[in-house]
């Protein structure tokens, strides 16, 4: 038996409390997840990297551990995209507004920390936070995309 979409009858959708109620948990699952790929890879990095330990508490990085610390916030960021995307059903709202809060906490510390690292590390780091975040988003829309 074939279903026949009437033209006045809406698809079914989430109540707008609802979809809210979701996109706060997306963006509230997507932080925690972006500081749990965040904690997990720098515990690695200290265990596996000689010295790294040393030089994170002396804020003394080499330039290759510049360029992993920053593989390590490209890393959580797509993942916490792609986790808001997966708990907003799809949806991009979460992921943006994760991408918006990632922002909101990250510059006053780096403003903190601006005299330690070089302009070009910063500006690397919060410049990729909201875009990489979208892509996680993305990368979450295309492996659950459908077939026909």
């Amino acid at each position: 038996m074939k279903t026949i979409p009437l033209a006045n009858v809406e698809p079914k959708t989430l109540s707008s409390s609802h979809a809210i109620f979701k996109t706060v948990g997306a963006v509230i699952a997507a932080l925690f997840t972006w500081f749990f790929i965040a904690t997990v890879v720098n515990l690695a990095l200290r265990a596996w990297w000689p010295h790294y330990h040393d030089a994170e508490a002396a804020f003394n990085f080499t330039f290759a551990m510049k360029l992993a610390r920053l593989l390590l916030g490209a890393i959580s960021s797509v993942g916490a995209g792609f986790v808001a995307a997966w708990i907003d059903n799809g949806r991009m709202r979460g992921a943006i507004l994760t991408g918006i809060v990632l922002l909101g906490l990250f510059i006053p510390g780096h403003y903190r920390i601006w005299d330690k690292f070089p302009v070009w590390y910063h500006l690397t780091f919060l410049v990729s936070l909201f875009p990489l975040t979208l892509l996680g988003a993305a990368l979450h829309g295309r492996t659950c995309r459908k077939t026909p």
